[in-house]
C-alpha cells in the first residue's frame, strides 16, 4: 500500500511538470519572439555603449594630458608675442618631445605629437620611432591628402572649442594612427587663438578597448567621426555587407547623418551610439540571424528540460522519501548527547526545511552563547582599529590653510614659476595626505612627501633653512606608515628651531640595525627637557591625543605602538641648548614581507 501511494505522488509530480513544460514552451512560441528580439538588440545596443563609454574615458585622458600645454606659461607667451617662428622653433624644439615623455605613459600609444602656431606652421616635433617599419611624418603638411591634414585646417578655422578627433592611414606601419588635436587659446582673450597641439596615437590602444566588446564573430564594429574617415575597425565584415558598410561610412564622410538613421533591413540590423563631448560616433553592424539565436537556442532548450525533468523528478521522489525520517531521527539523536554534556557537538543536518531549520536554530542558541565568552575580546580589537583610524585621521587643516593664503600673496605680487610649482607640491602633499587606502608607504615616497612639505614650508616662512638627508639605498624600498616622517620635521621647525637665530639645519637619517629601522630628525634648535616628554611617549596615552588638535609626536607614537606594538614607537633625545633629536623605532619590513602583526 505504502509503495502505490508513492507512485501516485511520482505520476502526479512528472505528470504536471511535463504539463506546465509543454504549455510554456507553446505558448514561448507565439508570444515570446518579438520580446527576445528586442531583447537581443537592446544587449547590442548597450554593448556598444559600454564600448563608447570606455572609449571616452580614454578620449578624455589624452585630452587632460593634452591640456598640461597651458602650465607653459613662457611658451604662451611666445606664441602671442608674434616671434618669427624661426626664433620660437630655437627656443623650443625639444618641448613636443618633454610633453610626450612627461605628460604620457607608455600605454597610451603616443606614436607623434606636434606644436604649431595659428599660421600652421611646424614649432616642436616628438616621433616616437624613425624606421623603414616605423616611420611618422615630420610636420603632418608635408603630404595633405596622404595625412588627412585638410581636416585639422577645417578644424583650426572654425569656431569649434572641442577636441578634435581624426585619422589617417600609414603606410610604413600599414595601419590606421588615430589624432587628436587641440587649439591653443591666449589666456588673456580665449578667442584669440595662438596655436595647435596635434598628439597621433597608435590605434592598438583602441582596438584593444574595441577586442572587449566583439561578443559575437558576425559582428562588425567601427568608429568614425561625422565629416571624416573611418577611425578603426574589428570584427568580420562578410562580403554581402561590405557595399552595405561602404555606403554608410561614405554617408558619415559626407556628413549626411540623416541617410544612416534608418538603414537597417531584414537581413542585418545597424546599431549607432554618440559621444555628447567628442565628435566620434560608434556604429556596428549585426546580422538578423546571430540576434534570433537566442530564440532558437532557449526553444531546444526547453525541449531538453522537459525530458530531463520527468526522469529527474522520479528520482528526486525516490530520494525525498527515504530522506525524510533519518535526518528526524538523527537530529533527535544530537539533541540528546549535547544534553548529556558534549556542548560541542552541532546538528549536522541543515536542509532547508522543518527539520533544518530546527537544527539551525539550535545550534544558533549554542553558538550564541559561546560567542558570548569572546565577545568583550572582540570588542576590545575593534576600540583598537577604531582609535587608529582616528588618529590617522587627525590632519591639521590649518597647514594647507596658511599655504593656500601665501599662494594668493605670492600671486598678487609676483608673476613668477614659484606659484606654479608650490600649487604642485601643495597638490602632491594633498593627494598623498588624503590617501587613506594604502596605510603604509615605503620610506622612498615618505621622503618623496617630506621634500614637496619642505618646499612649501621654505615658501611660506621664507627662512633658509639646511637639510641634509643621510637616507641609505637599503632602506629606501622600508616600509612605514604613511605621513609618519614629515611630522617629525614639522615638529623641528614649530618647536626646535622656532627661537633659534643663527644658523639652522635639520638632518634626517635611517638606518637598519638588527632587522629594526631607525629614523631620525635632529635640529640645532633651542633643546629642551627630553625627560618629562620620553615620560608621556612611553605611557601612550590615546585619550590625550584624540582631545588634541595636531599630528605631533604624541600622535605619531600611538600610531606606531598601535601597529607595531609597545616595543617601537617614538623616543627623545635632547639638552636644552643643545638641538634636538627624535628617533622613530619600527620594525625592518618591505612591501614583499609578511607583517609581523595582524592587520595592522
Amino acid at each position: 500500500m505504502k509503495w502505490n501511494m508513492r507512485m501516485k505522488i511520482l505520476a502526479v509530480c512528472v505528470g504536471c511538470t511535463l504539463i506546465a513544460l509543454v504549455m510554456q514552451t507553446l505558448l514561448f512560441q507565439r508570444a515570446s519572439a518579438k520580446l527576445i528580439g528586442r531583447q537581443s538588440k537592446n544587449e547590442s545596443y548597450h554593448t556598444l555603449e559600454n564600448m563608447q563609454n570606455e572609449v571616452y574615458t580614454f578620449i578624455k585622458h589624452i585630452e587632460s594630458n593634452m591640456i598640461e600645454i597651458y602650465n607653459n606659461r613662457d611658451f604662451l607667451s611666445t606664441l602671442k608675442s608674434g616671434e618669427s617662428v624661426e626664433d620660437v622653433r630655437e627656443k623650443y624644439y625639444r618641448l613636443a618631445y618633454t610633453i610626450a615623455s612627461e605628460e604620457f605613459q607608455t600605454s597610451d600609444g603616443v606614436v607623434a605629437l606636434y606644436l604649431y602656431n595659428s599660421d600652421n606652421e611646424i614649432i616642436s616635433t616628438y616621433r616616437r620611432a624613425v624606421t623603414p617599419r616605423h616611420n611618422y611624418p615630420k610636420d603632418i603638411y608635408e603630404n595633405r591628402e596622404l595625412y588627412n591634414t585638410d581636416v585639422v585646417t577645417e578644424y583650426m578655422a572654425s569656431d569649434d572649442t572641442s577636441m578634435l578627433i581624426s585619422s589617417y592611414y600609414n603606410v610604413c606601419r600599414q595601419r590606421d594612427i588615430v589624432r587628436f588635436g587641440l587649439k591653443i587659446y591666449d589666456n588673456t582673450n580665449l578667442n584669440d587663438k595662438v596655436g595647435y597641439i596635434i598628439c597621433d596615437i597608435d590605434s592598438k590602444v583602441i582596438e584593444k578597448i574595441m577586442k572587449k566588446y566583439v561578443t559575437n564573430d558576425e559582428m562588425y564594429i567601427w568608429l568614425q567621426p561625422t565629416g571624416d574617415r573611418q577611425v578603426y575597425a574589428i570584427g568580420t565584415l562578410e562580403e554581402e555587407n561590405r557595399a552595405y558598410h561602404e555606403q554608410i561610412s561614405q554617408y558619415i564622410l559626407v556628413g549626411d547623418m540623416e541617410e544612416t538613421e534608418n538603414f537597417s533591413d531584414s537581413s542585418r540590423v545597424l546599431f549607432k551610439v554618440s559621444q555628447d563631448r567628442y565628435n566620434l560616433n560608434a556604429y556596428s553592424i549585426m546580422p538578423q540571424s546571430v540576434l534570433e539565436e537566442n530564440q532558437k537556442v532557449l526553444s531546444r532548450n526547453l525541449v531538453f528540460i522537459a525530458v530531463s525533468m520527468g526522469a529527474l523528478m522520479s528520482i528526486l521522489y525516490f530520494y525525498v522519501t527515504r530522506s525524510l525520517t533519518s535526518p528526524l531521527e538523527r537530529l533527535m539523536e544530537t539533541i540528546g548527547r549535547i544534553r548529556a554534556g558534549d556542548t560541542e557537538l552541532r546538528v549536522g543536518y541543515q536542509a532547508k526545511d522543518e527539520i533544518g531549520m530546527l537544527g539551525t536554530e539550535f545550534n544558533n542558541m549554542l553558538d550564541e552563547m559561546e560567542s558570548l565568552i569572546g565577545q568583550q575580546y572582540e570588542d576590545k580589537l575593534l576600540r583598537n582599529k577604531a582609535e587608529y583610524k582616528a588618529l590617522q585621521a587627525q590632519i591639521n587643516p590649518h597647514f594647507l590653510y596658511n599655504t593656500l593664503e601665501t599662494m594668493s600673496s605670492i600671486a598678487s605680487i609676483q608673476n613668477c614659476e614659484m606659484v606654479s610649482n608650490l600649487c604642485q607640491s601643495l597638490s602632491n602633499i594633498f593627494r598623498y595626505s588624503l590617501d587613506m587606502k594604502h596605510p603604509y608607504v615605503t620610506v622612498a615616497k615618505e621622503i618623496g612627501h617630506l621634500k614637496n612639505y619642505i618646499y612649501v614650508m621654505n615658501i611660506r616662512m621664507r627662512e633658509e633653512i639646511r637639510y641634509v638627508f643621510e637616507i641609505g639605498e637599503d632602506v629606501l624600498q622600508d616600509m612605514v606608515p604613511r605621513i609618519s616622517i614629515q611630522p617629525l620635521v614639522e615638529n623641528a621647525l614649530k618647536h626646535g628651531l622656532k627661537n633659534k637665530y643663527g644658523e639652522k639645519y635639520i638632518k634626517i637619517s635611517a638606518e637598519n640595525k638588527d632587522g629594526i629601522l631607525y629614523i631620525s630628525v635632529e635640529d640645532n634648535g633651542t633643546g629642551m627637557d627630553a625627560e618629562e616628554m620620553n615620560a608621556r611617549l612611553r605611557e601612550n596615552d590615546t585619550a590625550a591625543v584624540e582631545e588634541g588638535n595636531s599630528i605631533g609626536l604624541l600622535n605619531i607614537n600611538a600610531r606606531l605602538k598601535m601597529a607595531y606594538g609597545e616595543a617601537y614607537g617614538i623616543y627623545i633625545e635632547s639638552m636644552v641648548g643643545q638641538g634636538t633629536t627624535v628617533v622613530m623605532k619600527v620594525p625592518e619590513r618591505q612591501e614583499d614581507m609578511p607583517d609581523g602583526k595582524e592587520n595592522v
